[in-house]
C-alpha cells in the first residue's frame, strides 16, 4: 500500500485528506440524521393528543425534553399559541430554517470534496505525463523504465482521485436526499399541529357566535 502510494506522487497527500475528511462528514451526517435525533416515530402522535385534549402545559414540556429537530419545532409552535394561527406558522417557520441549516451542515463540503478529488487525480495525470514529456525530450534513447515513474504517477493519482471522488458523490446525493426527505416530513408535522391547534379554536368561535 505504501509503494502504491508513493507512486501516485505528491498529490496523494491531499488526496488521502480529502478521503479522510468525507468519510469523517459522512459518518458524523449519518450520526446527527438519525431518524430519533430528526423525526421521532412516538413524538407527533404524543403531541397531538395532548393537544387534542387541551393539555398545552404538558405538550411544552415533553418537546422540551425531546431532543429532535421535530421536538423543536413544535415547541416554537407551542409557545407562540397565543399570537394565533399566522404568529404559529411564522415561529415554526423560523426554527424549521434553523433545523434546516443543522441539517444541511457539512454536506455541501462533502459535494466539493468529490470534486477536487477529481481535479487532484487530473492534476496528478498532468505531471505524471510532464514528466514522461521531459524523459522523452532529454534522451536521445528513451529507455521504457525511466518513463514508467511518470506513467505510474498518472494512472495511480487518477485512480486514488476517482476512488475518493466517486464515493463522495454517492454520499453527497444520498444524504441530500434523506435531507430532503426529513424537512418534507417536518413541514407535514408543523402544519398539521397548526391545523390541530386551529381547529378546536374554530369550533369555540362557531359555538360562541349568538
Amino acid at each position: 500500500m505504501l509503494e502504491f502510494f508513493s507512486k501516485g506522487g505528491v498529490v496523494m497527500y491531499p488526496i488521502l485528506l480529502c478521503s479522510i475528511l468525507a468519510l469523517a462528514i459522512f459518518l458524523e451526517r449519518l450520526w446527527s440524521l438519525a431518524r430519533q435525533r430528526v423525526v421521532p416515530a412516538s413524538l407527533f402522535p404524543q403531541i397531538e393528543g395532548m393537544v387534542s385534549h387541551e393539555r398545552h402545559g404538558e405538550a411544552v414540556g415533553v418537546c422540551r425534553a425531546s431532543d429532535s429537530a421535530l421536538g423543536r419545532i413544535l415547541l416554537a409552535g407551542l409557545l407562540a399559541l397565543s399570537g394565533g394561527r399566522k404568529r404559529m406558522r411564522e415561529s415554526m417557520r423560523d426554527a424549521a430554517d434553523q433545523e434546516s441549516g443543522q441539517l444541511e451542515r457539512f454536506v455541501e463540503v462533502l459535494g466539493t470534496i468529490a470534486s477536487v478529488s477529481t481535479l487532484l487525480g487530473l492534476l496528478g495525470t498532468i505531471s505524471g505525463m510532464i514528466e514522461i514529456f521531459s524523459v522523452i525530450s532529454t534522451d536521445q534513447a528513451v529507455n521504457p523504465p525511466a518513463l514508467a515513474s511518470g506513467i505510474s504517477e498518472a494512472l495511480v493519482s487518477t485512480f486514488a482521485g476517482l476512488s475518493v471522488a466517486i464515493p463522495a458523490l454517492v454520499a453527497y446525493k444520498f444524504l441530500l436526499a434523506r435531507i430532503d426527505g426529513d424537512l418534507r416530513e417536518l413541514e407535514h408535522n408543523a402544519v398539521q399541529l397548526v391545523n390541530l391547534l386551529d381547529g378546536p379554536t374554530e369550533a369555540r368561535e362557531l359555538n360562541a357566535v349568538p
